[in-house]
């Protein structure tokens, strides 16, 4: 089974929608990114600061990002070994591809699909050490 390894929240307004999140405690840090935008990192549980992944089994951390083209409903994000093979896989189950792989220096690989119903999802490949 591919798990689910982080959400992304889409806002209009990213310091409102941290004031929002805040209720919930949750640990957010604006990450800069490379094209100038701001990716709001949400922390809900606590994290391993050598691997960046979650303490406690079956939690997920997530983010806040300014709602786009590509982000506009909550989604969620499946971890795959290969991006391009899960590519190709969702195309022959009937989705499509809506933002193809892109690096994330020292972490991974990110790209973004839909499903046969239209959901937007997120597929992670962790960079190979």
């Amino acid at each position: 089974m591919k798990k689910v390894v982080h959400f992304e929240i889409p806002a209009n307004d990213l310091e409102r929608a941290k004031k929002f999140y805040s209720i919930f405690e949750w640990q957010l840090q604006d990450w800069p990114m490379p094209d100038g935008s701001t990716y709001v990192g949400a922390r809900t549980v606590e994290t391993d600061e050598t691997t960046y992944q979650p303490k406690e089994p079956g939690a997920i951390n997530g983010g806040i990002v300014l709602r786009d083209k590509y982000s506009s409903t909550p989604s969620v994000t499946i971890n795959v070994p290969s991006i391009d093979e899960y590519q190709e896989k969702v195309k022959t189950a009937g989705g499509s591809i809506v933002k193809s792989k892109e690096l994330i220096e020292g972490m991974g690989y990110y790209a973004y699909v839909n499903d046969t119903e239209g959901n937007l999802l997120g597929l992670w490949e962790d960079v190979k050490k």
